[in-house]
């Protein structure tokens, strides 16, 4: 509980940090004497919901931030502790999902919380459960629907009636979420991303940290000692990131990859946690447990000091702060 309060402070009353601090104010300031219910007549309503509540009822961007640090740490902790080894996880998670992401990119931030609770749920075969979890983060942001193939993917071979019948239900799920959250959207997301060929800086380092858990799960997989389940689930995931790392070399928007490419950062925390056991390339659990912290501290500091945006986090502000 007490890390839960802390990260959530630590998160949400932070003042002027992030890079896109000043691009999440105006959203605060739109919904001020708005309707309530033109709420749900804009996308992704989950965050401007909590807007009208900001501008409206007070707080303003604090408790925006404040209960949007609230869902992504719920998620990032519960994650955690499902792993085997919970403060490592968290180790590998701070220098870039708490600092970078949580603190930068709000909106996203939220939905990588709830697709950690998903991959739980997904994990312990709760499929309506997942599908809740990835509509509620479609609401903050709506590219969260992509996990949705995670779910049609990871069935088994042997489509029998019941599998058949979670194939429909996922199908009718994506098709229902996609057609009232996403269609929409489409050719803004071609026209902003792809067409436009933003260049998103650092998105070859944050790939990269991706694709290297990624390869080390594919190379050792078997010593991981995982369920059917779980094997499929991580196994797609590191796909993913090696698809990703292709694709930065080969689209021409890095932006749109990038953006994707942050739903695989639970695999860091997953595979990270995990390596110490499987003794890859005859590496004891103790040398791996030193040189993951030992990375995420060199990730944390390369970051800070050569990141071309890092000075938008310094120096950190709170408002329980008195300096």
């Amino acid at each position: 509980m007490a890390l839960l309060v802390c990260l959530t402070l630590f998160i949400g009353l932070r003042d002027q940090v992030g890079g896109d601090w000043m691009n999440y104010l105006p959203a605060v300031e739109r919904e001020a004497g708005e309707p309530f219910a033109e709420i749900f007549q804009q996308d992704e309503t989950g965050y401007v919901l909590l807007n009208w509540f900001g501008a409206n009822w007070g707080g303003g961007v604090f408790l925006v931030n404040t209960v949007c640090g609230l869902i992504f740490t719920l998620g990032l902790v519960q994650f955690c502790r499902a792993q085997p080894r919970p403060w490592l996880a968290l180790t590998i998670a701070f220098p870039y999902l708490v600092i970078v992401v949580a603190m930068g990119y709000t909106r996203q931030s939220v939905a990588i919380g709830l697709e950690c609770l998903a991959l739980l749920a997904l994990e312990r075969d709760r499929l309506l459960w997942f599908l809740g979890w990835i509509a509620l983060a479609a609401t903050f942001h709506k590219t969260a629907l992509v996990l949705l193939l995670l779910s049609a993917f990871t069935l088994n071979s042997n489509l029998r009636f019941g599998q058949v019948l979670r194939l429909g239900l996922v199908a009718a799920a994506g098709y229902g979420l996609f057609s009232s959250m996403l269609a929409t959207s489409v050719e803004s997301f071609q026209s902003g991303y792809l067409d436009a060929e933003y260049e998103s800086q650092g998105a070859l380092i944050r790939v990269v940290l991706c694709l290297l858990p990624a390869l080390a799960f594919l190379l050792a997989r078997r010593r991981f000692g995982l369920t059917p389940r779980a094997m499929r689930i991580w196994t797609l995931l590191s796909f993913a990131a090696v698809l990703a790392a292709i694709g930065l070399a080969t689209i021409a928007s890095s932006t749109a990859v990038d953006r994707l490419a942050l739903y695989l950062i639970p695999l860091q925390l997953f595979v990270g946690s995990r390596l110490p056991d499987t003794r890859l390339f005859g590496i004891s659990p103790g040398i791996w447990n030193q040189l993951l912290v030992g990375l995420s501290l060199a990730v944390l500091l390369v970051w800070l000091f050569f990141a071309a945006h890092s000075s938008a986090w310094l120096p950190y502000r709170n408002l329980l702060l008195p300096f």
